[in-house]
């Protein structure tokens, strides 16, 4: 018996992007809030030691990690009006 995993990729968000993407990526891939990711990763950037860590690691992962496809909304359909 084998385990039901789902078959997800890390990808740059398309929706959820301030600069690049990576940190909605990454939330979207984690499942948890975007704003965790952020947060966690402007930390990185300003502890001392981290500050090369941080702003190497968003830029290595800006020119790795694919993004993903803009959602593509449904077509807006006009209703038809009576004449008159």
């Amino acid at each position: 018996m084998h385990p039901a995993f789902s078959h997800r990729r890390l990808m740059r968000s398309a929706t959820d992007s301030k600069i690049a993407g990576v940190c909605g990526g990454l939330a979207e891939y984690l499942d948890v809030d975007s704003t965790v990711v952020r947060l966690f990763w402007a930390i990185l950037a300003v502890v001392p030691g981290g500050v090369v860590g941080g702003v190497v690691a968003y830029v290595v992962a800006w020119l790795v990690v694919p993004k993903a496809a803009a959602p593509v909304s449904a077509p807006i359909v006009a209703k038809p009006t009576p004449a008159g």
